[in-house]
């Protein structure tokens, strides 16, 4: 990596072993729910409790993104690509692993911030709004958000 950095690339993401795992509730085993929801909280601090399964959705990714480059991920519906780049934009925990980034990572892609029944003018001005910015900040931006993203 020092040769890296002596050729002036400078890192703005990176993932060090990142594994993401959810806990999903299963069904009750036909047990009411205030007898479940008992039985949850007796179990509470003694391990997962009993109907919760764990899904790995991420496994062991680990990259270096320089300023300037561009990467793609590539994988079958639910193979975590956007779990992935929900963990990058600090919207969900690593189960172990990092993630370190150089700014304020977005997340712009399909649905993944944008609102459909609105203009791309005011998909820019929301997100920034959202990003804590002021609305002179935004104006003065806003074509480079526009260029940036894509946003017709």
């Amino acid at each position: 990596m020092a040769d890296d950095n002596a050729q002036g690339r400078i890192p703005t993401v990176i993932a060090d072993d990142v594994h993401i795992v959810y806990r999903v509730n299963g069904a009750g085993g036909g047990r009411g729910s205030a007898t479940a929801a008992l039985s949850r909280m007796v179990r509470r601090g003694k391990g997962e409790p009993r109907g919760v399964r764990k899904v790995h959705a991420v496994r062991g990714v680990s990259f270096t993104a320089y300023r300037g480059e561009a990467i793609g991920l590539i994988g079958t519906n639910g193979s975590g690509k956007s779990t992935l780049l929900r963990a990058i934009a600090g919207l969900l925990p690593t189960e172990s692993g990092h993630v370190y980034t150089d700014g304020q990572p977005s997340l712009l892609g399909v649905n993944a911030a944008l609102m459909s029944d609105l203009t791309g003018e005011r998909n820019v001005v929301l997100g920034g709004l959202a990003m804590g910015m002021t609305q002179a900040e935004i104006r003065s931006r806003y074509q480079e958000i526009v260029d940036f993203s894509g946003i017709n």
